[in-house]
C-alpha cells in the first residue's frame, strides 16, 4: 500500500478515528513528567558529550516514576559507560506538543550551551492529531532548521515514531488509521532529515505492554531504557565524537 492510498484511507475513516479518539481519551490518566531537575552529569570531569532531549512528553519522560528513567539520563549513563567519557544531559519536552510548537515556543527559550547532540522526540502528536503532511513538513522541517541554526555544531538525531499498531491503549481499529498516518510521517520525516543533516535512529521495536506505562500510551522504564539503549548505539555508531571539546 503505497502513501497516496495511506492518506486517502485514513482522512475517510477520520469520522471512526475521533470518536474512537475521545473514547481513548476519557478512560485514559493524564500523566505528568516525572519530579526531578530535568538536568545533569554523569561522570566526574568536564563533559566531553552534551546532550539535549528536546520533543513531546517522551522527552520530559512522561511515564517514568523518576527523573533518571528518563531518556537524557539513560543515554549519558549508557555512554559514560561504553566510552568513560563523562556526558552532561538536559531533558527538554513538552506535554502534547506537535512540532511547530515544540519549534516556536521551546527551541527559542532554551539556555544556548555548547551542545554535541540533539536527540529530537516529535510525531506522535502530529499524527495523533491529524496534521496534514504538509503541515508537519513545514513544522517538523523548521523545527531542524532551527535546531541547526541554534547550534551548527550539533550532531542531530530523531527518533521515528514506534508501531502504533503496538501501543495497548489503542483499539486496533483506530491503531491502524493512527499506523496509516505514522508511516506517511516517518517517511517524510527521513527525507527531511536527509534533506537537513540529520540522522535517523532506527525505530524502536516494542514487544509488549511491559514497556509502557500505567496509561498504555507512554513509554515505562522499561520502554525508556530499550529506546536509551537504541539511541546509545545510534550516538556511537552514526555520530561520534570527532574531536572532544574540553574547553
Amino acid at each position: 500500500m503505497n502513501t497516496l492510498i495511506y492518506s486517502l484511507a485514513s482522512w475517510l475513516l477520520v469520522p471512526v478515528a475521533f470518536v474512537q479518539g475521545l473514547q481513548v481519551r476519557a478512560r485514559t490518566p493524564r500523566l505528568t513528567p516525572p519530579p526531578g531537575l530535568p538536568f545533569g552529569q554523569v561522570g566526574d570531569n568536564t563533559p566531553d558529550y552534551r546532550l539535549l532531549v528536546v520533543g513531546d512528553s517522551s522527552a520530559a519522560g512522561v511515564g517514568a516514576d523518576s527523573i533518571d528513567e528518563t531518556v537524557g539520563p539513560q543515554v549519558a549513563q549508557i555512554l559514560h559507560a561504553k566510552t568513560g567519557q563523562s556526558v552532561y544531559w538536559r531533558n527538554a519536552g513538552s506535554n502534547s506538543a506537535i512540532s511547530e510548537e515544540i519549534r516556536d515556543h521551546v527551541v527559542p527559550n532554551l539556555e544556548h550551551l555548547p551542545y554535541t547532540h540533539i536527540i529530537v522526540t516529535v510525531g506522535t502528536n502530529d499524527i495523533k492529531n491529524f496534521l496534514t503532511a504538509r503541515r508537519f513538513k513545514k513544522g517538523f522541517g523548521g523545527l531542524l532548521y532551527a535546531l541547526r541554526a541554534k547550534w551548527p555544531a550539533a550532531a542531530i538525531i530523531w527518533s521515528p515514531v514506534i508501531d502504533l499498531r503496538t501501543v495497548p491503549n489503542l483499539p486496533p481499529l483506530l491503531a491502524n488509521i493512527l499506523e496509516m498516518r505514522a508511516r506517511i510521517m516517518n517517511r517524510l520525516g527521513h527525507r527531511l532529515c536527509a534533506e537537513r543533516y540529520a540522522i535517523v535512529a532506527p525505530q524502536l521495536q516494542t514487544v509488549d505492554a511491559s514497556g509502557f506505562a500505567v496509561d498504555g500510551f507512554h513509554a515505562g522504564p522499561t520502554g525508556y531504557h530499550a529506546w536509551a539503549q537504541l539511541l546509545a548505539s545510534a550516538i556511537i555508531e552514526k555520530a561520534p565524537l570527532a574531536c572532544p571539546d574540553k574547553g
